[in-house]
C-alpha cells in the first residue's frame, strides 16, 4: 500500500470515528432531553391529579354545584330530582349533559366531582400545549406546572361548576388562534370559531373573549386575515351555539331566558369594587404574577405577537368583569392559563447573568432557574393545600369549595322529613343544597317578589305567614352561611320559627377554630318544625 493510500485510509477512519462520536453525543443529548421532558410531564401530571383528587368529596356540594348536578339529574330523569330541578335555567347545558350521561347509571356527588377533575386535568394539558407552542417545551412544562399547582384553578376544578369546562375551552380556543398566527392556515381560524362555540356552550360569559380575538387580530398587522375566513369561522361558531337557543325554543323556555337577561342587566352589585383585586391575585399566586410581569419587562426585546395574544386574553375578561356589577370568585379563571404561560416563558427564557450583578462567585444559571421554579411551586402548593382543606369557620366564599354540614343536613332531611313536605330557608343557596341531598322542596325567604330583583329560576314566598298557616310550609331552616350574608332575612326566619311554635328537630354542627385557636362544635344548620 502506498503512502497516499495509507493517508486516505487513515483520514477515513478518523472521519468515521468523529462521525460516530458526534452521533453518540447527539444521541445522548437527545436522550437526556427526552428523559427530562418525560420526568417533567410525570411531575406535572402527578401534581395536577394529586391536588385535585385529594379529599375531593370530603365536603358536600355548595349551592351552584347542587344546581348544576340537579340539572344533570333532571336530564337523566332521576326519580324525585327531575321534579325539583328544572332542566333549563340560566346557562347552556354542555357540561350538565355530559354529567347526565354519568348520572344515568345513578346520581352520585362523587361522580360529578370526578368529572370536574377530568375536565381540569385536560385544561392543564392544553395549557402545557399553549406554552410549548408559543415558547418551547421548557416554557410549556413550566406553564403546565404552575397551572397544575395554581390555587385558583385547583379549587374550582374540584367542583361541579361550569367555570372548569369554560377554562378548558377558552384555553383550547387560545391554542387554535396561536396555531393560526404561526401557520396562517385557514383551518386554524375555523377551529377558533368552533372553540368559541364550545366556550359559549360551557358558559355563555365566555363570549366576551370575542373581544380579545378582535383586539389581537386588529393589533397584529403581521398576521394576515381574510374576511372570508372570518365569516366561515363565525358561521361555525354560530352553528356550535345554535343547539342551545333551539332547545330553549322547542321547550318553550325563551321567556325565562329573557327574564334571566333582564335580571342580569339590572341586578344590584353583590360585592364591592375591590373584590377581585383582594382575592384573585392571591389565588393565582403573587409570585406567578410577578414572574409574568418581570418576564414581559426583561424580555421586552423579544416581544412579538405572542405576548400581544396572551395579554389580550387577560385584559379583556379582567376589565369586563371588574366593570360588571355581578362578581364571583371563579369568573376571572380564564385569565389564569395565559398568566401561567407568561410566567413559564419568563423563567424558561430568563438569563440570570444579564440581571444580577456579577460577583466572584456566581451560581450556575441552571441552579438559579431551578431555585426560582422551586420557590414558585412551593408557594403555590402551600396555598392550594390551605385552600382545599375543609373550612374551619362558619362562613365561606361562594365558589371556593363545598359547604360543611350541608350534605349531612340534606341526608337527614331525606331520611326523617315526610315526602311532599316543603322547607323555608333563609335564601336559595341552602335551599338548593337541601333539595339535592334531601329530595324535598325548599324555598328561600330572601327571594324577592320583584322580577327585576330576583333570579328567574327561583320562586318567591308570597305571604310566608299564610303559607305556614295553611300548612304549605312545615319546616323552617336557619344556617350560619346565609345568616352571614343576609342578617335581616336570618332574623326573619327565626322570627317565623318563634311565631309558629318552632321546635328544633335537628342541629347540624361542624368543628370550627376560634380566633384564639380553640376548637369547638358550632351549629351551622338548624331545622325547626312549625305549627300554625
Amino acid at each position: 500500500m502506498s503512502i497516499k493510500d495509507s493517508s486516505f485510509v487513515r483520514d477515513r477512519i478518523v472521519t468515521g470515528i468523529s462521525s460516530t462520536r458526534r452521533i453518540l453525543v447527539d444521541w445522548r443529548s437527545w436522550d437526556r432531553a427526552l428523559v427530562a421532558r418525560v420526568i417533567g410531564i410525570v411531575i406535572v401530571t402527578v401534581v395536577a391529579v394529586g391536588l385535585r383528587v385529594w379529599g375531593v368529596n370530603q365536603l358536600g356540594y355548595n349551592t351552584d354545584e347542587a344546581v348544576y348536578a340537579g340539572q344533570a339529574a333532571a336530564i337523566a330523569q332521576a326519580p324525585v330530582l327531575k321534579d325539583i330541578f328544572p332542566i333549563f335555567r340560566a346557562h347552556p347545558l354542555l357540561f350538565q349533559f355530559v354529567l347526565a350521561l354519568i348520572f344515568s347509571f345513578g346520581v352520585s356527588d362523587l361522580a360529578g366531582r370526578l368529572l370536574a377533575v377530568v375536565v381540569g386535568l385536560a385544561a392543564v394539558f392544553v395549557t402545557y400545549q399553549v406554552g410549548k407552542l408559543l415558547y418551547g417545551v421548557k416554557a410549556g412544562l413550566l406553564a403546565g406546572l404552575f397551572f397544575a399547582l395554581m390555587p385558583y384553578h385547583v379549587v374550582v376544578s374540584r367542583q361541579v361548576l361550569l367555570d372548569g369546562p369554560l377554562v378548558l375551552f377558552t384555553t383550547l380556543t387560545l391554542f387554535f388562534l396561536a396555531r393560526y398566527a404561526l401557520t396562517h392556515r385557514p383551518a386554524w381560524i375555523y377551529l377558533t370559531g368552533v372553540g368559541m362555540g364550545l366556550t359559549f356552550l360551557a358558559k355563555e360569559t365566555g363570549i366576551i373573549l370575542l373581544g380579545a380575538i378582535y383586539a389581537f387580530l386588529a393589533l397584529s398587522r403581521e398576521i394576515p386575515v381574510r374576511l372570508r375566513d372570518l365569516i366561515v369561522s363565525t358561521i361555525l361558531m354560530v352553528l356550535m351555539i345554535a343547539p342551545f337557543p333551539l332547545s330553549l325554543l322547542l321547550a318553550g323556555g325563551t321567556r325565562s331566558g329573557q327574564n334571566y337577561l333582564v335580571w342580569q342587566l339590572f341586578r344590584r352589585p353583590n360585592h364591592t369594587w375591590d373584590f377581585y383585586p383582594s382575592l384573585v391575585p392571591e389565588a393565582i399566586g403573587y409570585l406567578v404574577i410577578l414572574a409574568a410581569v418581570l418576564g414581559l419587562w426583561f424580555l421586552r426585546g423579544e416581544r412579538s405577537w405572542r405576548e400581544r395574544l396572551l395579554l389580550a386574553w387577560i385584559i379583556v375578561p379582567a376589565v369586563f368583569f371588574q366593570l360588571w356589577p355581578t362578581k364571583g370568585f371563579q369568573y376571572l379563571l380564564p385569565i389564569a392559563a395565559p398568566i401561567a404561560v407568561l410566567a413559564g416563558r419568563a423563567i424558561a427564557h430568563w438569563r440570570p447573568n444579564d440581571i444580577f450583578i456579577r460577583t466572584r462567585r456566581i451560581a450556575r444559571r441552571s441552579w438559579i432557574k431551578t431555585s426560582a421554579v422551586a420557590i414558585l411551586a412551593v408557594s403555590l402548593l402551600i396555598s392550594s393545600v390551605q385552600l382545599i382543606r375543609p373550612a374551619t369557620s362558619g362562613t365561606f366564599i361562594a365558589g371556593t369549595g363545598g359547604v360543611p354540614g350541608g350534605r349531612e343536613a340534606g341526608q337527614w332531611v331525606r331520611a326523617n322529613i315526610p315526602t311532599g313536605a316543603t322547607l323555608m330557608t333563609i335564601g336559595p343557596s341552602m335551599a338548593n343544597i337541601l333539595q339535592f341531598y334531601g329530595h324535598r322542596k325548599a324555598m328561600g325567604l330572601s327571594v324577592s317578589p320583584n322580577p327585576l330583583r330576583r333570579n328567574p329560576s327561583y320562586s318567591p314566598i308570597l305571604n310566608p305567614d299564610a303559607q305556614i298557616r295553611n300548612g304549605n310550609i312545615q319546616y323552617v331552616v336557619w344556617d350560619s352561611y346565609s345568616a352571614e350574608r343576609s342578617p335581616s332575612f336570618s332574623e326573619g326566619v327565626l322570627r317565623y320559627a318563634e311565631r309558629y311554635h318552632g321546635r328544633v328537630i335537628h342541629t347540624q354542627s361542624v368543628t370550627v377554630t376560634l380566633a384564639n385557636g380553640t376548637k369547638v362544635d358550632k351549629p351551622v344548620i338548624v331545622i325547626y318544625v312549625v305549627h300554625p
